[in-house]
């Protein structure tokens, strides 16, 4: 049924590394296709079924024929040299290239996977969502049948040691992120690049013009999505999906579906109008006391927090920061400059550079009301002596969460239910 996987894995012994979501899914699967294989599992924290863990849990790598790496660990501090390293999204994609569309991109990536999902559903395809959007591949694997058109998202950690690619492979963008994992932004963009690296003859990757040279450098079939004329066929007030960023989602997700099986872009377009916009991305919260909430805590980069900006068009009250990892925020003191924000409100280490920034810029400093907040209830207080009807508050923090919450979808929840209750 998985033979490519299985003969790969056969006869080794086998080191699972990383014991979240995906390491979890991959050590039932060799239970239950290879009971016979050495198996043991690998993780900086003791639990059950770990026999490798504490700081020196990495170096269990060197005692097996295998390692398959899940996301979250980063190796680019530790000498792999002579450890054969696999991961579930390569051995899936060994297997199942040719039914698979693969997304990547610092930003926009789920909202475009499920878009084509939705696309390819709604036109009446078998199609699996799979990968970064919660839900690991392996776990698919028993649905996918000859017609089936697997749809799998996939982030930088994923793609970071594969060796196979999707037979279509969209490229959305590629910003400075994640610098804690990869350690350079040089080796983050040869991570995402890694979509179409080993792409074959009849594969064709999906790209922005930004990355066009870095397709014609791999020598691979190419769509360019970002000048795609679609523009005057959609009626974007009844686009779910707003802003400019959003319509460079689209055309990708028109374009992926078309170089999957050649479909017409126009086709799909009625579909576009049924599409749930998904949670915590420029997601209207509502209006309370007077005042229009908007969540966008996906926000992790300068580019979001400024295309969400954009996509409002107005902004009074704008949430910023959270944990820092080293990215440029000059973008976002530059847009800032040139479209002042009435209240910046800032928070943890990310914020602080953000402020550091912007206090260098005389107008800035005498135009807006810049306060920092040790947590959301402290930015709401300051909402609350300040807030007038007819006020937009965004919170796109164009920094990670880790500093105070599990994710981006706990802060995002967070600041909904203080939305909810502000004015009551």
């Amino acid at each position: 049924m998985f033979d490519l996987i299985l003969n790969r894995l056969r006869g080794k012994r086998i080191l699972i590394l990383g014991f979240g979501r995906e390491g979890k899914s991959t050590l039932r699967f060799l239970q239950k296709y290879l009971p016979e294989a050495v198996v043991a599992v690998a993780d900086k924290n003791e639990m059950e079924a770990v026999q490798y863990f504490g700081t020196g849990y990495l170096e269990a790598m060197y005692d097996y024929d295998i390692v398959i790496k899940t996301p979250g660990i980063s190796l680019k501090d530790f000498d792999t040299k002579g450890v054969e390293i696999t991961s579930q999204t390569d051995l899936f994609l060994g297997q199942f290239h040719n039914q698979t569309i693969g997304i990547t991109g610092t930003k926009g990536k789920s909202t475009t996977t499920s878009l084509i999902y939705h696309l390819l559903k709604s036109s009446g395809r078998d199609a699996i969502l799979t990968g970064n959007i919660g839900i690991p591949c392996f776990d698919i694997m028993e649905d996918i049948k000859p017609e089936s058109v697997v749809v799998y998202e996939l982030s930088a950690h994923q793609l970071e040691y594969v060796h196979n690619t999707p037979r279509v492979g969209v490229l959305l963008n590629v910003f400075e992120e994640h610098l804690d994992h990869f350690g350079s932004m040089l080796r983050y963009k040869e991570a995402k690049l890694r979509i179409m690296r080993h792409m074959g003859g009849e594969d064709i990757a999906v790209v922005h013009e930004d990355l066009l040279d870095d397709a014609r450098k791999l020598l691979v079939n190419h769509i360019v999505f970002s000048p795609f004329e679609i523009d005057n066929l959609i009626d974007k007030a009844q686009l779910p999906l707003k802003g400019e960023h959003n319509m460079l989602n689209v055309k990708a997700a028109l374009l992926a579906c078309h170089a999957y099986d050649g479909v017409d872009p126009e086709q799909l377009i009625p579909y576009l109008y049924t599409f749930s916009p998904l949670e915590h991305r420029l997601e209207p919260v509502g209006i309370f006391g007077g005042v229009t909430f908007v969540n966008d805590s996906i926000s992790t980069i300068p580019q979001a927090a400024i295309q969400a900006c954009k996509a409002l068009g107005r902004v009074d009250f704008l949430l910023l920061g959270g944990f820092d990892r080293g990215i440029d925020y000059q973008p976002l003191a530059d847009f800032l400059q040139a479209h002042p924000v009435p209240h910046l409100l800032f928070t943890g280490k990310a914020g602080e550079r953000m402020m550091e920034l912007i206090a260098k810029v005389p107008e800035l400093v005498e135009g807006p009301s810049m306060i920092t907040y040790a947590n959301m209830e402290e930015a709401f207080a300051y909402l609350t002596a300040h807030a007038r009807p007819g006020d937009v508050c965004l919170l796109s923090p164009a920094a990670s969460s880790y500093d105070q919450y599990k994710n981006f979808e706990e802060r995002g929840a967070k600041f909904k239910r203080l939305a909810a209750a502000f004015g009551k």
